[in-house]
This record gives structure tokens, sequence and C-alpha cells, in this order.
């Protein structure tokens, strides 16, 4: 085993970036269906958990202040940035690596998968729902806004009972990042067996 992994990175050595990338994406396809569909898919699913978490970081945030005004305006934007964001994130610390022969590490690929599922998919969401509705609560009076030096205090106070409460949701990104990650690089050392391996039979031809 070790020696044909040893010689399928030579095989993966003796050519271009470019060469490279052609080769997996021409290979890509000939992936079991769950391998290609994780591939595909796996980040929409994570993204639409950024996306969810965005929409229950805001609903928390307007209940702390008491913002009744602007729901969709408010929601669109909770819901579609964390989305974007954690989906360009993945694609382009994970997927996109992994499908260039640029990333071969395991331990990169899951510290990694972990990463935009709790930065980009749990915290950003958070961080973005704290600006909006201290926004919106200013603009409609709904609750109380200290001075200009107690505001680092006030959003202190006001976020550690909604970090609290989305703990949960931190887990289950951390999960499903690491679950994702894993699986991508599962299949990605399967697509390297089927290319470089074949590239190997015709080195030797």
């Amino acid at each position: 085993m070790m020696e044909n992994d040893t010689q399928e990175n030579v095989a993966a050595k003796t050519l271009s970036r470019s060469v490279i990338v052609e080769l997996l994406a021409k290979n890509f396809h000939e992936l079991p269906d769950i391998d290609q569909k994780l591939f595909m898919y796996g980040p929409m699913y994570l993204s639409g958990n950024g996306g969810l978490a965005g929409l229950i970081a805001n609903s928390l945030y307007r209940r702390a202040l008491n913002v009744t005004q602007a729901p969709i305006t408010s929601s669109l934007p909770m819901a579609v940035l964390p989305f974007m964001t954690t989906y360009a994130l993945y694609n382009a610390t994970v997927s996109s690596p992994l499908l260039s022969g640029d990333l071969q590490c395991p331990s990169c690929v899951l510290l990694r998968g972990t990463l935009v599922g709790v930065v980009g998919g749990a915290v950003y969401p958070i961080i973005l729902a704290l600006p909006i509705n201290i926004g919106l609560a200013t603009r409609y009076s709904t609750a109380p806004m200290p001075e200009k030096g107690n505001l680092i205090r006030f959003w202190i106070d006001l976020s550690r009972p909604i970090l609290k409460k989305m703990r949960a949701v931190m887990v289950i990104q951390a999960f499903f990042g690491t679950f994702l990650s894993s699986r991508n690089f599962e299949s990605y050392n399967k697509l390297a067996k089927i290319t470089f391996g074949s590239q190997r039979e015709d080195l030797k031809d």
C-alpha cells in the first residue's frame, strides 16, 4: 500500500499543476455517486445551516432588543450572507484545494472544515446580527442605548446569553464541517488513486 502511494505521488510530481487539475476534473465522474454528491452538494448543506444560524441569531437579538420592525429587511441578509460566506470559504479552503491536488494533509483538511463550519457557519452570523439589530434598535428606539464609553460593555452583556444559546449551533456546525471535510478527503484519495494510478501505468508503458 505504501509503495503504491509513493508511486502515485511520484507520478503526480512529474506533472504540472494545470495537468493535475485537468486530470482530476476529467476523472471526477468516475467516483461513486455518493462521493460526487458530497463534493457538489455537501458545502451547500453546511452553508444552509449557516443561513439558519443567521436567522436564529437574528431572532435572538431582536427579542433581546425588543425589535419588531423590519422583520424581512433584517432576516434576508442574515440568511443570505452567512450562506454565501460559508459556501465561498469551504470551496476556497477545502473543495478547490482538494480538486487541484494542493491539499493532501488529512489533519489540515479536517481543521479547515471545522473552522469553516464554526467561523463561517456560526460565529460570523452572530457577529453580523449584532450591528444590524443594534442599528434597528437605535432607529426605532426599542431599547435604551448606552453612552459611547459603555458601548463595548453593552455589546458584551447583550451577546453573552445569546452566545450561550448558540453553543449547540456551533457544535453542530463544527461536527458537520469536520464530517464533510473528512468525507471529501476520502473522496479525494479515491480520485487520486484513479488519476495517478492510471498515470503511473501510462508512465510504465
